[in-house]
């Protein structure tokens, strides 16, 4: 009888448990899929129509992609002996594939099978060949033909962090539970004063997540053979999240006009908006930074790859390449909206935060001691290599001012560290412009992630400032020569950081920082000098309040005045100017921030000062309550609250609310929404699996967004 294969049985769920993959809901599927991670041993078994004799001829193979060729990595074969010894090892050689036999049962074998530590990722389709041994063996035998059986489901490939001979794997391992296998999250949003963490899904086990993050590698164009490299993947991704060049994951957009798709404070993670990418293959609206953010973590940690979500607090957007950001002002002390110096191009600008993602990796393409945490930026903001990508940039690099190290370290450089220099309009000067003001110490102030190990979801004790991996501390020795390291590697940055600085400084000007205000409260912009001369000084000085995008891009001018002001000897005054309510709250944008900014300068002395403050109004939490003991398979209530803070209706409500194993993502319309009034809506949910899971939800009308809030639930079984 012809040999042939009648079945092949990968063991999902029993492999699944050895290699972590076992929250992945397509292991539990129906029709279950193995998902595996590349460098370590799985089993499978194959059974044959007859009993197997020692002439037969079995080979496994295992293929990726259209033309699959072993000189590319993406075609593994395997010749099996049947008649094979037990105690056959593997070599220690972990870049190849390689099988034994470990049982042997009639017609069925048990076989373990061991991928390349360096195997590309990816859906990797499943062979047996059989040549029946007896019909090769006979006198008018013609050519023997192999008879090919293809296992319907295809096998998941995924990098293995646990694997010391992987290039992604991390020493502590410990930290795995965290960085791969978390699947809920924290991303810090905010204005320096009042950043608070906002609860982040990524599910990256969620059933859609997978076969999104395979359409994803598909559209990166990246060649199958390169799909094993973490450098190369990751760069890809941070191209196919943002939708600028080639139809990738999400638009972005940041001037609050989402009428024709979802705002991006109502996205509570990254499934829902995997799950409609992957169902109409056209990109989602809308994104900014966190939500790139947020999915650039998602397919990192579903495909394997250590990753973590970070936010800069006043990160800097360096539009010219010049290491710093520039601000340029009229000789009437107003601020140009463009950049002089830079016309073709678009204007440095400082956003209240920024977030990117962080992902592990070796670093074999640079020198030794570059390789670890790797910053990636999905946010569409300048190109690299004539795409919108960013990374991955050594930490390591960014911290040295290593600016000839790829990727884009100049620019995560200057997001974290940037000097902020003013120029003022001055016909006698050869660039058209004075320095007026440099400040050393304004961007990059805190670099926020989620502390391993532990969730707040009252507070903020899960924050991580690792502000210390991107540049040594402000102020010292070590910060000032990274940064005029890469300074000296860039001929533009060079023009900016010569000019010199003024000759002496008499008077000292100070602006009030402020942290935060309620919605309905008012504000001060409040400059206090001081004249540490013995001359009278007189200061022209110019104080405005702005609504601004936390990109930093002005919204509206809420309230500015200007006058001279004459300061005696040795004296102080204070210069003030009053906000109120009623001034500010139809001006409000999205998120509620605001800008405060002062500008001096000192006749006779030609000295000259600026400063400016970022901060929030702040909006209500939503406070989430679950009225019933959780039980997996059974029912519960969820009730969520909150006060409408407002002078006015609220209308076009919506609540969105989701938590892995406990609900899918959910979107509830409600009523309008009185002025005062407590909202109050119920809703059940049906948990599917025990233990702490978390439950997210943000509730947005158009008058007021960005009210979320979140709770551990405590399902048993």
């Amino acid at each position: 009888m012809e040999l042939q294969v009648e079945s092949v049985y990968l063991y999902e769920k029993q492999n699944a448990e050895e290699h972590r993959t076992v929250m992945f809901e397509q292991v539990h599927a129906e029709v279950p899929r193995a998902v595996l991670r590349r460098g370590q041993p799985f089993f499978l078994a194959i059974r044959f129509n007859r009993d197997l004799a020692p002439e037969d001829i079995v080979t496994l193979i295992f293929t990726l992609g259209p033309d699959p060729h072993a000189m590319r990595d993406t075609l593994g074969r395997m010749r099996l002996a049947p008649w094979q010894a037990d105690g056959v090892e593997f070599d220690d050689h972990a870049y190849k594939w390689e099988s034994r036999i470990t049982a042997m049962d009639v017609n069925t074998i048990t076989v373990e099978v061991r991928s390349p530590a360096d195997a590309p990722v990816g859906e990797w389709q499943v062979i047996v060949e059989t040549i029946d041994g007896a019909a090769l063996g006979a006198p008018d035998a013609g050519p023997a033909y192999a008879l090919p059986y293809r296992h319907p489901e295809p096998v998941t490939l995924l990098f293995n962090p646990w694997e010391k001979h992987d290039s992604v794997y991390m020493e502590e391992t410990a930290l795995l539970d965290e960085f791969v296998l978390n699947d809920v999250g924290k991303v810090w949003v905010g204005p320096m004063g009042f950043t608070k963490g906002r609860e982040w899904v990524f599910g990256q086990f969620d059933e859609r997540v997978l076969p999104a993050v395979m359409m994803v590698l598909e559209r990166t164009g990246l060649p199958h053979s390169d799909r094993g490299d973490p450098v190369r993947m990751s760069r890809a991704l941070t191209k196919l999240v943002n939708a600028n060049d080639d139809g990738g994951v999400l638009i972005g957009r940041w001037d609050g006009q989402y009428e024709d798709g979802t705002a991006p404070s109502c996205w509570t993670g990254s499934v829902a908006i995997l799950e409609e990418y992957l169902g109409t293959g056209v990109s989602v609206r809308y994104g900014q930074c966190w939500i790139f953010a947020g999915v650039l973590c998602t397919l990192c940690r579903a495909l394997g790859l250590p990753a973590r979500v970070v936010s800069c607090l006043v990160s800097a957007h360096d539009a010219n390449s010049s290491l710093s950001v520039d601000r340029f002002y009229s000789d009437e002390r107003d601020e140009l909206p463009w950049d002089p110096l830079n016309p073709s191009g678009g204007k440095d600008s400082i956003w209240n935060y920024h977030v990117w993602t962080d992902v592990w990796m070796a670093r074999p393409d640079l020198p030794s001691g570059y390789g670890g945490w790797q910053a990636c930026d999905a946010t569409p903001q300048e190109t690299s290599d004539s795409f919108y990508q960013c990374g991955p940039a050594s930490l390591e690099a960014i911290r040295r001012g290593e600016v000839g190290l790829k990727y884009d370290v100049p620019f995560m450089l200057a997001s974290v560290n940037a000097d902020v220099i003013r120029w003022i309009e001055d016909p006698s000067s050869d660039l058209g412009f004075t320095r007026i003001d440099s400040n050393k110490y304004h961007i990059g102030r805190r670099i926020l992630t989620k502390t391993p190990y532990i969730f707040d979801h009252a507070g903020d004790d899960d924050c991580d400032d690792i502000v210390d991996l991107y540049k040594a501390p402000e102020g010292t020795n070590m910060e000032r020569i990274s940064l005029l390291n890469a300074v000296r590697g860039s001929a533009r940055a060079k023009r900016f950081y010569e000019v010199p600085p003024p000759e002496y400084e008499d008077v000292a000007f100070s602006l009030r920082d402020i942290d935060k205000i309620q919605i309905g409260e008012p504000f001060a912009v409040e400059v206090h000098i001081e004249n540490r001369s013995g001359e009278e000084r007189l200061v022209r000085a110019a104080l405005s309040a702005a609504s601004v995008y936390y990109t930093g891009v002005k919204a509206h001018i809420v309230k500015k005045a200007s006058g001279n002001f004459l300061v005696q000897p040795y004296a102080s005054d204070v210069l003030r100017l009053t906000v109120e309510p009623d001034e500010y709250i139809d001006k409000m944008v999205e998120y509620n921030n605001m800008k405060i900014f002062a500008l001096a300068s000192v006749d006779g002395t030609k000295q000259t000062w600026a400063a400016e403050d970022d901060f929030q109004i702040t909006t209500p939490t939503l406070n989430i309550t679950v009225l019933d003991q959780p039980t997996v398979g059974e029912s519960c209530s969820v009730v969520f609250e909150f006060q409408n803070p407002l002078q006015l209706p609220l209308t076009d409500c919506s609540l969105r609310s989701e938590g892995p194993g406990l609900i899918r993502n959910s979107v509830l319309t409600y009523r309008d929404v009185m002025p005062g009034e407590t909202l109050r809506i119920e809703q059940r949910i049906w948990p599917q699996r025990a233990g702490s899971l978390k439950l997210v939800a943000a509730f947005s009308a158009r008058e007021l967004i960005n009210v979320t809030g979140s709770v551990l639930v405590e399902v048993v079984e």
